[in-house]
């Protein structure tokens, strides 16, 4: 029997007259993504934001140079404000800073960040998220005038 009578015998996967499958394999493994930093960061912040009881993020210097910024034309608001990410090939860590309402519970503010910011960055990136640092830089108290809406710009 020649050599190619045995393949053939032996169950070959490819049947005469087929073709192989081009690229080496399904369309959906074939090529990388990578994940910039900074849209782990607007994912991350975006979330925090929405956190009953976190009044800003960044610290008080950010957001005083933020609000700044924000009063130039085409400045816009910065959504990164206050957050830090490392992104790897598939896991990613967050530092935060944020600014709390006074009379609310830190660590059920701290907590429900951490809960809504890792499940939006997992669910939108398909990363890991090792870690949530959090920093609670400043309480905002009532009588206190916020940093972002008071500037000596018009």
């Amino acid at each position: 029997m020649t050599d190619t009578a045995q393949k053939q015998q032996a169950g070959s996967a490819t049947a005469p007259g087929a073709s192989t499958p081009r690229g080496g394999g399904p369309p959906a493994s074939r090529g990388k993504t990578t994940i910039a930093d900074g849209v782990v960061e607007k994912i991350a912040g975006m979330a925090a934001r929405e956190v009953p009881g976190v009044h800003a993020m960044g610290s008080g210097f950010a957001r005083t140079f933020g609000a700044v910024r924000d009063r130039v034309p085409g400045g816009g608001r910065s959504v990164t404000r206050g957050v830090k990410a490392e992104v790897g090939e598939v896991q990613t860590a967050l530092d935060l800073e944020i600014v709390v309402d006074y009379g609310v519970s830190i660590g059920d503010v701290t907590r429900g960040v951490r809960e809504d910011v890792i499940s939006a960055v997992e669910r939108m990136t398909s990363l890991e998220v090792v870690e949530v640092n959090i920093v609670v830089s400043d309480v905002k108290l009532p009588d206190e005038q916020d940093d972002e809406s008071d500037s000596r710009l018009q």
